[in-house]
């Protein structure tokens, strides 16, 4: 069953990644032809990474956007080096939030604010340790015009320093890829949708028709439920490939990674313990199994054994490709689903023992989370 299972995975990705639109591929808008775009984020005690990430915002090759940065109740040097960049390029906009309003989320209601303060036709989330290639809005809303699409999310590059983060980010890369699935055609009430924190496009007019992030006020994982909201709403899904184009650091090594992610990965779950459940299964059974069984099975079981993980090694090269890191990388495959296993259990352990979640110095109680959920 694991061996088939993986074979009709990698005929889905074959067939389906034929389809993905990548950005490399589109001709970039001219001057004349370019609608103006805003990019918003929101970020809290951001001084290490948010002045690398605005410079790269604002030397975007791209004749008519705006930043807008929400500065979200930092303690650190955020706001002053917000102000410093600001001060000598007017496209920069500045909001500080000092105080939270109930029934939001930190994020959510920064991202909300950012919307409200801009200008643009087409509104592009990111992050506040994303980085931007100069040609990336010129190809973005040259594909989002072409293809007619009112919700372009992009996948990028993920860089890794350490050991840990490529054993651990690799085995994501491919997990979170099975799992959303993003060469399918979103359709309203679809189970598969996506959504990308370090940059995901939305027309305005369509943006304000789902709701705005009043819609995602109290959802955690809003940069994946903006998609599903925006689907479910009737609107044009369709993600792309951008490379270097779209870059971030998710967190410095694999401890920080694991204490970073603890609000998040019970959320995606739906905050179900029979979805946590069956998730682990899964992955234990597709990718840390089949290894074992290797070792101990015998006769065609050992030959399924090794179909599947033939399959899935073949799978992971080519995300060690897409990171480029080692092929051989790809042999860590059980250990990056025996941590992606722990990241999953821990978040659920930690927010049912806690009764909610903490994020950005405030804590959330988890049956409000519960009722917020899209």
């Amino acid at each position: 069953m694991v061996a088939g299972a993986w074979i009709l995975q990698a005929l889905e990705v074959a067939w389906g990644l034929r389809g993905m639109p990548e950005l490399k591929d589109v001709t970039p808008l001219a001057d004349a032809e370019s609608p103006r775009v805003s990019i918003l984020f929101a970020g809290r005690d951001e001084a290490e990474k948010i002045g690398a990430a605005v410079e790269s915002f604002l030397s975007v090759d791209y004749p008519n956007h705006e930043v807008v940065a929400v500065n979200d109740r930092s303690d650190d040097a955020t706001q002053e080096i917000l102000e410093r960049v600001a001060a000598r390029d007017a496209r920069l906009k500045v909001i500080h939030v000092t105080e939270l309003p109930p029934g939001w989320l930190g994020k959510t209601h920064g991202l909300q604010k950012a919307f409200e303060a801009s200008t643009g036709e087409w509104l592009a989330f990111t992050d506040a340790d994303v980085k931007f290639g100069p040609d990336l809005l010129r190809r973005a809303v040259a594909l989002a015009i072409r293809d007619r699409i009112d919700h372009l999310p992009l996948f990028g590059y993920a860089e890794t320093f350490t050991f840990g983060e490529r054993v651990l980010m690799t085995f994501f890369g491919l997990s979170f890829a099975l799992g959303t699935k993003p060469w399918k055609k979103g359709k309203p009430g679809s189970r598969f949708y996506v959504g990308v924190g370090a940059f995901q496009m939305v027309r305005r007019s369509a943006y304000i028709a789902m709701g705005e992030h009043k819609r995602l006020a109290m959802e955690v994982v809003d940069d994946i439920k903006l998609g599903k909201a925006m689907q479910n709403a009737g609107f044009r899904s369709q993600a792309a490939i951008a490379d270097r184009r779209v870059s971030v650091h998710w967190h410095k090594g694999v401890r920080a990674t694991i204490r970073g992610t603890t609000k998040n990965f019970f959320a995606t779950s739906q905050y179900s313990l029979a979805t946590v459940t069956a998730q682990v299964i899964a992955v234990l059974l597709g990718c840390v199994i089949p290894w074992v069984a290797i070792l101990f099975v015998h006769g065609w079981a050992r030959i399924f054994a090794a179909v599947a993980v033939g399959i899935a090694l073949a799978m992971q090269v080519g995300v060690t490709m897409e990171f480029e890191v080692s092929p051989l990388y790809a042999l860590t495959m059980p250990a990056g689903a025996l941590l992606l296993c722990w990241m999953l259990v821990r978040s659920t352990f930690v927010t049912l023992r806690d009764g909610g979640i903490n994020w950005r110095g405030t804590f959330y109680r988890l049956s409000d989370l519960k009722k917020g959920l899209v």
